[in-house]
């Protein structure tokens, strides 16, 4: 049976000082959830955001990291920053960071990698654009981004990773995928990793799904068979959005 897990990212949001009185509401009501939930704040942060959640069940993440460990790489944040600030989770391929970023799948499976080294759990992100899927090509799309992003990655270590599956099309336009379509995409992805790795990895993997989820839909998104967690953006942002989303089943 796989855990429930719900992340949120915060994005380019909150202060210090609104990171830790977000924090503060949300230990309220989740510190003894029966799901494993996440918040990635801004890297300003994360130190303290680790220490405000010290004694918590709530995991603090990171929205991204470099593909070095360190070096001449101005104003990039490396693997042994964000564990030496507290981080036990890194989002990775974001598709904000493909788009506007215009990372590509060669870039985003070295962070993999390098995370998975330092024993960094990670969340790899991976969706098609509106176009492509009019144009039939979600699972073309995905499936590359499944294959090149965990490329090298060993079953031992597939273990620390979670896939996100955010259609492009629905991130921040409040728009979503019906609970079908979304599960039809993460079938297919259960799918290939089986293929790519065991049946049974594939069964214990956990699959998200991002884009626009809230409050009125996360119950109809988290009852699909291969639906296993949210990574959540604007909702995320307020407890009042988002401990409802994380207490689905409540």
């Amino acid at each position: 049976m796989r855990q429930p897990y719900i992340a949120g990212n915060w994005k380019m949001h909150k202060t210090i000082a609104e990171t830790l009185s977000t924090i503060m509401a949300l230990r309220k009501d989740l510190d003894k959830s029966g799901h494993k939930v996440m918040i990635a704040p801004p890297f300003t942060s994360l130190q303290a955001a680790a220490e405000a959640l010290k004694g918590s069940s709530i995991l603090l993440g990171a929205q991204n990291m470099a593909a070095e460990e360190q070096g001449a790489h101005t104003g990039e944040i490396s693997v042994l920053m964000l564990k030496d600030a507290g981080a036990g989770v890194v989002i990775l391929g974001h598709s904000e960071r493909r788009s506007l970023y215009k990372e590509e799948d060669s870039l985003i499976n070295k962070k993999v990698l390098l995370a998975l080294k330092h024993a960094l759990p990670v969340i790899l992100c991976v969706g098609e654009t509106l176009t492509q899927r009019e144009q039939g090509q979600v699972e073309k799309v995905v499936g590359e981004q499944v294959e090149k992003g965990l490329a090298q990655v060993g079953a031992e270590n597939l273990k620390m990773v979670t896939i996100a599956y955010e259609p492009v099309w629905a991130i921040g336009t409040g728009k979503n995928a019906t609970p079908e379509d979304a599960d039809a995409v993460h079938a297919f992805i259960r799918g290939l990793v089986g293929k790519l790795y065991s049946k049974q990895a594939a069964e214990d993997l956990i699959i998200q799904y991002g884009g626009s989820v809230k409050p009125d839909n996360v119950k109809a998104l988290m009852s699909m068979p291969n639906i296993d967690g949210a990574l959540v953006g604007g909702a995320s942002l307020k407890p009042e959005t988002f401990v409802p989303i994380v207490e689905f089943n409540k």
